[in-house]
């Protein structure tokens, strides 16, 4: 499953790498800001091949300008969900971490509060932030994360393989904003490759629709966003509109235009390998259109949209970091994620690598890539620091930068931006609601099985497990934080 999460977020992170590290691990935070301070921080991800060359330049500069160095341990995606919670839950001292499960663990006072440290010790960042991301971030109020300003909108597109679409001249221009409008196109690419697929999709794959997903996609709570009134949670599997989407992916398998195996397949399509003809992707402002994830796929990849651009709490909180409240250095914690994301100097040394290897500055923000640019010598842009200071690559025209700006001031804002939903009262209902879930999300969403026939025996299946208990808590949690911030 985390491969196909990968893939999905794959133009993010190609933006240029960052995971920030440092050797060795040294669980303790000492001291109270001097030259010998170390703060210990914990980043998602894979270590960078010149990870200690990389931090021993970054640690030199970081202990100039405020006296400490960062001890960056990475923990790799197949470690996160075991060991971050251990670490919390045990209580362990560290300083700085990726958020894991941020509004839980925030409610649960795991994290320092930073409502007002972030206001002393990070003001030139925060005063960077757009709001949409201090709003998407407050838990009951407060803020307890240093969010990365990263892609503050996304939007589903559907990608296609631009060497298909030239070889058989197919015209992509009428794909347009739902999945019923590609058919004709993935018939006929169908017709040409039968043994391609079509539209490349795989187990965790979640049809898309005009929502927000207060729980996320994976479960049966939404809120439709052209809807009249104020915000309501339903089950989008119950949304006409949703409905037809799942019909459409149904026959679409039936066609053989998904793989047959595509429900239980857990291995994504590489983007770069022509196994595939169109796909569903993630993309954001900083994607710069298809610039991104066609660098990232080394071929032409061309898109069509299927949603709105919409700023939601999810892209508020795609990145954060938080302070721990074991820290003893709360203060040069926070002060060190502002120079992070205030200092181009120290943030594009990590993202894009060393300088002079890998990078070459044009200009006063772009750059040339060189020889050394290589995949594993420098750290994800997405989940390091404030993207809207790293220098660009030579082929972002100054037009693209304009384009991104202009999209990010006009894209629409969720209805529930902000909302985080409080679930202690009914974890057992969610518990049962995902064990409903795991038998027929897959088969619906790769269109395996027959929405007609199942679609009805999954609600009433949800109804059973507590849907209604936890529609109208949440629905009381929204109506009053709707009341609260009008």
């Amino acid at each position: 499953m985390k491969a196909w999460k990968k893939v999905l977020g794959l133009a993010a992170i190609t933006l240029a790498t960052v995971g920030l590290s440092a050797c060795g691990g040294s669980n303790d935070s000492k001291g109270d800001g001097g030259d010998s301070n170390t703060l210990l921080m914990y980043q998602v991800g894979d270590k960078p091949d010149n990870y200690d060359e990389l931090m021993e330049i970054a640690n030199k500069q970081i202990k100039d300008e405020i006296g400490v160095t960062i001890d960056l341990q990475y923990i790799s995606w197949g470690d996160w969900d075991k060991k971050m919670p251990t670490i919390i839950n045990s209580g362990e001292s560290y300083d700085i971490a990726f958020a894991y499960q941020y509004v839980a663990n925030a409610q649960k006072g795991a994290f320092a509060d930073l409502t007002e440290l972030s206001q002393t010790y990070a003001k030139d960042y925060m005063d960077q932030l757009p709001e949409m991301y201090k709003k998407g971030n407050e838990v009951d109020g407060k803020l307890y994360a240093i969010p990365v300003y990263g892609n503050s909108w996304a939007q589903q597109v559907l990608t296609f393989n631009d060497q298909f679409v030239q070889k058989y001249d197919l015209d992509i221009s009428k794909v347009d904003g739902s999945y019923a409008s590609a058919t004709e196109v993935l018939k006929q690419f169908h017709e040409k490759e039968p043994n391609i697929a079509a539209f490349a999709i795989g187990q965790t794959f979640k049809a898309s629709g005009n929502f927000d997903f207060p729980l996320g996609k994976d479960y049966p709570f939404a809120v439709k966003l052209d809807a009249d009134g104020a915000p309501k949670i339903i089950n989008q599997y119950e949304d006409p509109g949703f409905q037809e989407n799942l019909a459409v992916l149904h026959q679409w398998y039936k066609d053989g235009l998904i793989p047959s195996d595509a429900a239980t397949d857990t291995q994504a399509y590489p983007l770069e390998g022509n196994t595939w003809f169109m796909r569903e992707e993630t993309q954001g402002p900083l994607d710069y259109g298809d610039t991104l994830l066609t660098q990232a796929a080394t071929q032409p990849l061309v898109s069509r949209p299927l949603t709105t651009q919409l700023k939601t709490t999810a892209q508020a909180q795609m990145a954060n970091f938080v302070v721990s409240n074991t820290s003893k250095n709360k203060e040069k914690a926070v002060e060190f994620l502002n120079l992070l994301n205030t200092d181009p100097k120290l943030l594009n040394g990590l993202v894009w690598g060393i300088e002079g290897e890998a990078w070459e500055k044009i200009g006063d923000s772009k750059i040339k890539l060189l020889d050394g640019y290589k995949p594993k010598a420098h750290m994800d842009a997405w989940n390091t620091g404030n993207n809207m200071i790293l220098y660009t690559a030579e082929t972002v025209t100054d037009e693209m930068i304009q384009e991104r700006d202009r999209s990010i001031e006009a894209a629409e804002t969720s209805p529930i931006l902000g909302f985080n939903v409080k679930t202690d009262s009914f974890k057992t209902e969610l518990t049962n609601i995902m064990n409903v879930m795991n038998r027929y999300a897959a088969n619906l969403n790769t269109g395996s099985i027959d929405p007609e026939e199942n679609l009805p025996k999954l609600n009433e299946e949800l109804k059973k497990a507590g849907w209604e208990t936890v529609q109208k808590a949440m629905q009381e949690q929204l109506d009053q934080y709707i009341a609260d911030n009008q």
